[in-house]
């Protein structure tokens, strides 16, 4: 009876105890009010709000159809038909995995695993990564996202297929003949290996929409506060230099670390810049990005992710420079 009792007063603490804290919070939300209604209302919250939303929601569309097209392409599509299809000769092999790998899209998150079901299969290396860069850089959702970012400028499509397909290829060459075999690990396993293809497909997805969709977030808000908060004057002078320009979103998309089939909504949302520019954020971006070296140190190890990612920055802004300088 004495426990009956103790425990009836215990609960009766705990409800005590949770309408005190729900009083608490409703004050709470009371006295914040007008202070959060005040700051909704200020000019560059509003602007940065505009940014943020058209951005997202310009963007969204193309990540989830790219996300779906990438997981069935890589639960459906059997890595052994890559191997079949490819050319024997590694010179010849790299350009035709590049070219694959326009024609069947493949996001960030689903090249890398991919690329490893490649080698592990009997791929050549370089041809492998070829494809894995070439996927998510130039596929027909991404060159789409672009081409609707990019409606008054359609030369960035071209220029941003030709510079993505000619930064894979020179990275797949320059793999042939300067990488070793004790650089790359082998993969083991793919992620979904051994699950029925359902499975696969949903976990696959998920996984996918979880992390782009992350990125896609932090990368908007970027984009919105370059906007809405840093001085005009900030971004006019670092868009004035040719070079500071290039290289500044170069590395802005490595921070980002956008989904392929979605930073062209956030390039083109940066005005202050030379189409240059923003062109080597849309081909710098889905090579080499913070969450790339992590997948790429997991699945190929780090003494291959530390030679590879530097290298695969350098060709992909020279690339684009000289792409833009071409085409743009």
């Amino acid at each position: 009876m004495a426990v009956s009792e103790r425990e009836a007063t215990q609960r009766g603490e705990r409800r005590v105890d949770s309408s005190l804290l729900l009083v608490l919070a409703l004050l709470l939300v009371l006295l914040v009010q007008s202070p959060v209604r005040r700051a909704l209302a200020a000019p560059v919250l509003q602007s940065w709000l505009t940014v943020f939303v058209a951005v997202v929601v310009q963007a969204l569309p193309f990540l989830v159809f790219g996300v779906l097209l990438s997981a069935a392409l890589a639960v459906f599509v059997p890595p052994s038909f890559f191997a079949r299809a490819l050319p024997g000769r590694t010179a010849l092999a790299v350009p035709v995995a590049g070219v694959a790998g326009a024609v069947l899209p493949g996001c960030e998150c689903a090249s890398v695993p991919v690329a490893g079901a490649l080698v592990r299969r009997g791929v050549r290396p370089a041809a492998a990564l070829a494809f894995l860069l070439s996927a998510p850089a130039i596929n027909p959702v991404v060159l789409t996202a672009t081409a609707v970012a990019f409606a008054g400028e359609p030369r960035m499509v071209l220029a941003r297929f030709g510079a993505g397909l000619v930064a894979a290829c020179v990275m797949g060459w320059l793999w042939q003949r300067v990488g070793r075999a004790e650089w790359l690990r082998l993969p083991t396993r793919d992620a979904h290996e051994g699950q029925g293809r359902g499975a696969a497909f949903w976990g696959s997805v998920r996984h996918d929409v979880l992390h782009a969709g992350g990125f896609l977030v932090v990368g908007a808000g970027a984009a919105a506060t370059l906007k809405a908060v840093v001085p005009e004057g900030w971004l006019r002078l670092a868009a004035g230099d040719p070079v500071v320009s290039v290289l500044a979103l170069a590395v802005l998309a490595v921070l980002l670390s956008i989904c392929s089939e979605a930073d062209a909504f956030v390039a083109a949302s940066l005005t202050q810049f030379s189409l240059t520019a923003r062109l080597a954020f849309l081909v710098v971006g889905p090579m080499v990005d913070l969450k790339l070296f992590a997948m790429q140190a997991g699945t190929f190890g780090r003494a291959f992710a530390l030679r590879f990612a530097p290298a695969t920055f350098a060709v992909a802004v020279a690339v684009s420079v000289l792409t833009g300088a071409v085409l743009l």
